[in-house]
């Protein structure tokens, strides 16, 4: 009788332990954590929360801004959100900062460059400079009726500054008095992308900070639903600011969708004119 074979059979190892490491979330760069110390205390929860949204989108997204040069400087990505959250009445979504180091703030469309609004001859050569702010600047004048819609150039302006520069006149000075007025009417001035990187296409950037975004209007949904009432509105400005509009949930939010203000036609923009006309921010408001 020949003696039976022998079998040898590999058995599996275990799996190993699972540990806390295993659930641990997305690491957010100190640069880039630090800078949310900037935003009021309302939102810093859901800042960080939006952070690990992207960085789980995109693991790499994050350490590569860090590791580089982006705008704003200073610390200033989350500078709009020092507007707090129970005061946002508005979510207006321009493209991303200002492609200058000095212009660039953080805040949508507010160019740190930009001092004084009016020249004897017209705006500012500051506001010129700043095309989506001298747009947006025409268009408030046309909703005022201070100027023709069909005639915006420099000539019709310098009328309309010499009285705005008259003493006792009422009207707004500098860029921080009509960013006091937008914050006062509660308006979170966002941009679909926190930064600008000379490099890499806006519409990139903004895909990457999409899932940040969907966290920010998910908590306005959430706050509005806890305090009964409806959402803020959406203001979206450009191509890639509406396609926000897929996002889920975003139905839910009353909006207004305009080309962007670097557009002329935006100057034209009967919405805009009649959304952004009822909050006269051309007149002076107390501090």
């Amino acid at each position: 009788m020949r003696p039976s074979a022998t079998i040898w059979c590999r058995i599996p190892e275990a799996d190993p332990p699972m540990t806390n490491q295993s659930f641990a979330k997305p690491a957010i760069p100190a640069s880039i954590a630090d800078a949310i110390d900037s935003a009021d205390a309302s939102w810093r929860a859901v800042l960080h929360a939006g952070l690990q949204a992207v960085a789980a989108a995109d693991p790499h997204y994050l350490n590569q801004l860090a590791g580089g040069h982006f705008l704003p400087t200073e610390g200033r990505m989350f500078a709009a959100f020092k507007q707090p959250l129970d005061r946002v009445a508005y979510v207006l979504v321009g493209e991303g900062p200002y492609p200058r180091a000095e212009s660039a703030t953080g805040v949508c469309f507010m160019d740190g460059a930009v001092e004084a609004l009016w020249s004897e001859r017209g705006l500012s050569k500051a506001v010129n400079r700043a095309t989506s702010l001298r747009n947006f600047m025409k268009m408030l004048l046309v909703a005022d009726r201070q100027l023709a819609p069909e005639h915006t150039g420099g000539e019709a302006l310098t009328d309309i500054a010499k009285q705005a520069l008259a003493e006792g006149s009422g009207a707004i000075q500098s860029l921080q008095a009509l960013q006091h007025g937008l914050l006062t009417h509660g308006f979170l001035l966002l941009n679909a992308s926190l930064v600008f990187r000379p490099e890499v296409a806006p519409r990139k950037d903004g895909l990457a900070w999409r899932p940040f975004l969907q966290t920010v209007l998910d908590a306005l949904r959430r706050h509005a639903a806890d305090q009964g009432s409806s959402p803020p509105t959406l203001v979206l400005w450009g191509k890639i600011a509406a396609e926000l509009q897929a996002l889920p949930g975003v139905p839910a939010f009353p909006q207004a969708v305009s080309e962007h203000p670097y557009n002329l036609s935006f100057i034209k923009n009967v919405r805009m004119q009649a959304l952004f006309g009822t909050f006269n921010l051309l007149k002076a408001k107390a501090e």
